[in-house]
C-alpha cells in the first residue's frame, strides 16, 4: 500500500501514526491539547523524534492532564529537565506549562478548544498536498492569535504542522492511499 513519500516505513510507530492519526479530524480537547504540546516540542526537530518519545512524554506530563500541568512548580520543572526520555529543553518545558494555562483560558472562553480551533475554518477541512507549503494564511492567523493570548513556541510553521496533525489540513499526498480515500 502506498503512503506519503516522507514517511519512514521502517518505523512502525510512525507508520501507525500516519495511517491512523495524521490528517484525521480531531475534536477531542484532550487530544487537541496533547498534540499542541507535542508540536511545540517539535520546533527545530523532526516530528519522528517527538513521536518516538510520545509515550515518555505522556508519562512525564501526567498523561497530558491539563489540570495537573497548569500547577507544575519548580520541582516538577526540574524533574522534567532531568528526564532523559523526553526533550529536555527548559524553554519548551516552561512554554508547555504556560500554554496549558492559556489553552484552559481558551476552553473557558469558547466552551472548549475544539470550537476555537475549528472555528477558524467553520469546521471545514482544507485539502492540500503536504509538499505545497510549511505555513499558510490560516496558520499565520492562528499563530498570531495564540501569540497575542501569550502562548510560546507557536510560530506559523508549528501551527501549520499542528493543523495537519489534527486534520484541519488534510495533507496526504496524491501517492498515498489515504489521499484517495478522503472526501474532497
Amino acid at each position: 500500500m502506498n503512503r506519503c513519500s516522507w514517511l519512514n516505513l521502517k518505523n512502525n510507530l510512525y507508520v501507525n501514526y500516519h495511517d491512523n492519526e495524521w490528517g484525521t479530524p480531531t475534536h477531542d480537547d484532550k487530544l487537541l491539547f496533547e498534540m499542541l504540546i507535542l508540536e511545540t516540542f517539535q520546533a527545530g526537530l523532526s516530528w519522528e523524534c517527538v513521536l518516538n518519545k510520545r509515550a515518555a512524554f505522556r508519562v512525564a506530563f501526567d498523561n497530558f492532564n491539563i489540570n495537573k500541568i497548569i500547577k507544575y512548580d519548580d520541582n516538577k520543572i526540574n524533574e522534567l529537565i532531568n528526564n532523559k526520555n523526553i526533550i529536555r529543553n527548559k524553554l519548551k518545558i516552561n512554554a508547555a506549562i504556560n500554554n496549558s494555562r492559556i489553552f484552559k483560558q481558551i476552553q473557558t472562553e469558547f466552551g472548549n478548544f475544539n470550537s476555537y480551533i475549528w472555528g477558524f475554518t467553520n469546521n471545514k477541512i482544507i485539502f492540500e498536498p503536504y509538499n505545497l507549503r510549511t505555513t499558510s494564511p490560516l496558520s499565520n492567523k492562528i499563530s498570531a492569535d495564540l501569540k497575542a493570548r501569550g502562548m510560546k513556541f507557536v510560530g506559523s510553521t508549528t501551527i501549520y504542522a499542528y493543523l495537519q496533525s489534527i486534520g484541519i489540513i488534510n495533507a496526504h499526498g496524491p501517492e498515498c492511499y489515504l489521499y484517495k480515500t478522503q472526501k474532497r
